[in-house]
């Protein structure tokens, strides 16, 4: 999906006025995804996650392609709008976890931002999978039965 249109999905709308957002960004496309946080009417605020990739034959540190280096760690950008709350302060940035299919990730990340924020709506946009407690938005889900409501046309 171009960036132009990313940028122009109603996110303001389906959103609280006190609410977070945690985007995954690859460094690569580190711009881009600070120019949809914008967009979407979030502002900016810190890296919640690094993804370090582990390999899931070894357990060693995986190691992909990359522009300059061997790229391993992805970055989830957390940025909100309005004044919500944190509720634990323990919940670490560096996650380990190993590699999936292309692009999928690790399933523990929403785990921790639920440990971070608390048991709030929540909707995953461009989902692949249902999760329990999670509403979901894509054209991969795997199965046409979701928890909570799915929207194929989000605007």
């Amino acid at each position: 999906m171009p960036i132009e249109d990313i940028c122009k999905l109603s996110v303001k709308d389906i959103s609280d006025d006190n609410s977070m957002l945690f985007l995954w960004a690859t460094m690569p496309k580190l711009r881009e995804a600070l120019h949809v946080i914008e967009a979407w009417g979030f502002k900016y605020i810190t890296c919640a996650f690094t993804w370090v990739k582990e390999n899931p034959k070894n357990g060693g540190i995986y190691s992909g392609l990359g522009h300059w280096t061997n790229g391993n760690a992805e970055l989830c950008l957390f940025a909100k709008r309005g004044h919500p709350k944190r509720l634990c302060k323990s919940v670490k940035q560096i996650q380990m976890w190993p590699r999936g299919r292309h692009s999928v990730k690790p399933p523990q990340i929403r785990n921790e931002i639920i440990r971070l924020v608390g048991d709030l709506p929540r909707i995953e946009l461009f989902a692949r999978q249902k999760t329990e407690g999670w509403d979901v938005w894509g054209n991969e889900i795997e199965s046409d039965i979701v928890f909570g409501e799915r929207n194929d046309s989000m605007p």
